[in-house]
């Protein structure tokens, strides 16, 4: 095959595991990229003629698409480790809700999602979804390093850091996407409404509608708790996906996070309505809320991705651990080493993720045509060494840090593991400096509980 124009990128050498329909393997592989599209992704033959701009060498490595999280907060990479060991709720009204109402600004808002991109990035994340407040923060950092985003702002009857006063949802919504459609190809805005606990059934409809009419995704978290459930019933007579149901918020263009306390007829309700899932397993270990039954939801043609969800309650951002919890904890709910394979898992934090974004058409796979959202993993390493299924090392060895390249819409972002757009020492630096201050507000709290 002969190249006539210059490739912006040639990635030469290596297995590449497209993720496509055919799950194709392509041993000794050779990636061409040019215009932020794939062009060809094929076995290396000493007959192909191309020149490129860049080319990488990826011999000894594995190649696959980039890692689609769906569904974090960003911006709570401040909190991490804030209050670890609490239920959900004890954790929110009494730490974060007030640590919220003290420190999120859109400055502080900015700044935090470097952090939480920049570890994202190094983790082999290409794609991320994310619910916040003062999410126009979220976008610009996104659109600084590189990444490619869902931004969507939140929203909740009470008042909250950006939002002093809820009758104003409705028109700030309207205003977030009209401002932030068109202006990157890599970020695109969404709305996010926090919960039906925490959203009535007027916020609910209204915060939708506005989504269908802009051609926005919407977010909410769903049954993400046993006591969660009990109240949404209490309330409205109702479990979570049934109100929601009701209500006429799910569609393909709804994302349902958690989905821990769902059962068959709710996870028909999902596929029918084709509402994906985003799957969080460390966040809902840690904080005992509950597992999705995730291999029904596929059996019944549900599209499940998978999330980290925010640092406050994981406490990472790395996808590959978060397969990995993925995998086992599945296998031993179920009491069977079958369920939830290497391969499954692999397409949740991938092409599925994508296909739950509504990104399949461009992303989650490493095919012509596609754009070039790839990464690159160093495979020489004692914990790598040997390799019998590439598959089962992604999920069950491979770290985020043993990620060496990433490339965005055919960008590279990160090589040999240094950031490209992103100052690091910086970003650190001022977070450090902001959790002195954190660190202060909640030792004071412990010692006076009423401040």
């Amino acid at each position: 095959m002969t190249i006539n124009s210059e490739l912006d990128m040639l990635i030469s050498g290596g297995m590449t595991l497209t993720m496509s329909g055919h799950m194709e393997i392509i041993e000794n592989s050779e990636i061409g990229i040019k215009n932020g599209k794939i062009i060809f992704a094929q076995k290396k033959d000493d007959l192909t003629t191309c020149r490129a701009k860049k080319t990488l060498d990826a011999s000894g490595c594995i190649i696959i698409p980039g890692l689609v999280n769906t569904h974090t907060h960003a911006p709570m990479v401040y909190f991490r480790g804030l209050s670890d060991d609490l239920p959900l709720m004890d954790w929110l009204d009494t730490y974060i809700f007030p640590a919220e109402a003290r420190f999120v600004n859109a400055e502080m808002v900015y700044h935090s999602s470097l952090l939480a991109i920049a570890e994202m990035i190094l983790a082999g994340t290409t794609t991320f979804c994310d619910g916040y407040f003062f999410e126009a923060g979220v976008a610009r950092a996104a659109i600084e390093s590189g990444i490619r985003a869902m931004v969507a702002n939140g929203f909740a009857d009470f008042p909250t850091p950006e939002i002093s006063d809820p009758a104003k949802n409705e028109y700030v919504a309207r205003s977030f996407v009209e401002k932030w459609t068109g202006i990157s190809p890599l970020v695109s805005p969404a709305l996010f409404c926090h919960a039906p606990y925490t959203c009535s059934p007027k916020t609910l409809r209204k915060i939708k509608e506005v989504a269908r009419n802009t051609g926005a995704f919407f977010l909410t978290h769903v049954a993400e708790t046993k006591n969660e459930v009990q109240e949404i019933k209490d309330r409205y007579g109702k479990t979570p996906v049934r109100h929601l149901h009701h209500l006429g918020v799910l569609d393909e263009k709804t994302i349902a996070a958690h989905c821990n306390w769902v059962d068959k007829e709710e996870i028909k309700i999902l596929a029918d309505c084709g509402a994906g899932v985003s799957h969080n397993p460390e966040s809902s270990m840690k904080l005992a809320a509950g597992i999705a039954p995730v291999p029904a939801m596929l059996e019944k043609g549900v599209t499940v991705g998978l999330g980290t969800d925010g640092c406050a309650s994981n406490n990472d951002h790395d996808l590959f651990t978060e397969m990995d919890s993925a995998a086992k904890v599945h296998k031993i709910m179920g009491m069977n080493p079958a369920v939830m394979d290497a391969k499954t898992v692999l397409k949740m934090a991938t092409i599925n993720g994508a296909k739950a974004l509504g990104l399949e058409s461009m992303i989650g796979s490493i095919e012509p045509g596609k754009c070039a959202d790839i990464i690159i993993l160093d495979m020489n390493k004692p914990h790598l060494t040997p390799m019998y299924n590439p598959y089962s090392h992604l999920v069950y060895a491979v770290k985020g840090s043993d990620v060496s390249h990433s490339i965005i819409n055919g960008r590279l972002v990160m090589e040999n593991r240094k950031l490209l757009n992103l100052d690091l020492d910086k970003i650190m630096a001022r977070a450090n400096e902001e959790s002195m201050k954190i660190r202060k507000w909640l030792s004071e709290r412990e010692s006076d509980p009423v401040s």
